[in-house]
């Protein structure tokens, strides 16, 4: 079922990706142009000046308001990446001891850095996912291609994106098809781990072999 919820996940996201809207159809190298400055932006804010950075959140709000973009989903969509974030801030005060002066008050500064790096990390993830909602791989690998990314990155990356897709495709057939042979068995036996990971692998690399193939023929 996680398997089949993560392809309808991935699919969702292609589907935001190919709708019919303006922001959609911008060029992508002005958005990962734009994306990459304001996250350089927002990084570059001092750890204890908390007022610059809750100014920040004006493009964050901007582009999820103009682009239709739920926030509730793009929190679902990064929930992996959120509790790194958070920890890394939460980890933070234990080594800053220091005082600093916010509207008037004394605060501890390990307090004050850690929502900083805490909202940093958030501005960081809804401008990357404003970012792939907004544009497709396609055109991302085209933007990246135009600053002069070395071609081999750039075709790593699409063929990535790519067999994301095959290889969870191939994930669930080998597991439905495990199901269906002990229907009243809850997850995968462990024994069998190591047997349906090498089919899962064998596979794959068939089907690699088939689309490299393909390409061959397409030239």
């Amino acid at each position: 079922d996680s398997i089949e919820k993560k392809i309808l996940e991935l699919n969702r996201l292609q589907d935001i990706q190919q709708r019919s809207h303006w922001m959609n159809n911008l060029h992508p190298l002005g958005k990962l142009l734009i994306s990459v400055i304001y996250i350089f932006l927002v990084t570059s804010i001092d750890k204890y000046d908390i007022v610059t950075l809750i100014l920040m959140s004006v493009y964050v709000i901007f582009t999820f308001i103009i682009g239709e973009l739920s926030v509730k989903e793009g929190i679902y969509r990064m929930r992996l990446i959120l509790p790194l974030v958070l920890f890394v801030g939460i980890f933070n005060p234990f080594f800053d001891k220091s005082s600093v002066m916010v509207a008037g008050f004394a605060v501890r500064g390990g307090i004050v850095s850690m929502l900083t790096l805490v909202i940093k990390g958030l501005y960081t993830v809804f401008a990357v996912y404003a970012l792939i909602a907004t544009t497709s791989i396609d055109d991302i690998c085209y933007a990246l291609r135009s600053i002069r990314v070395p071609k081999i990155i750039v075709i790593v990356i699409m063929l990535i994106y790519r067999y994301i897709d095959v290889m969870a495709g191939e994930a669930d057939r080998i597991y439905t098809a495990y199901r269906l042979r002990a229907p009243g068995q809850k997850g995968i036996e462990y024994r069998s781990w190591g047997t349906l990971v090498g089919q899962w692998l064998l596979r794959s690399m068939d089907k690699a072999q088939i689309v490299y193939e393909s390409m061959l023929l397409r030239g």
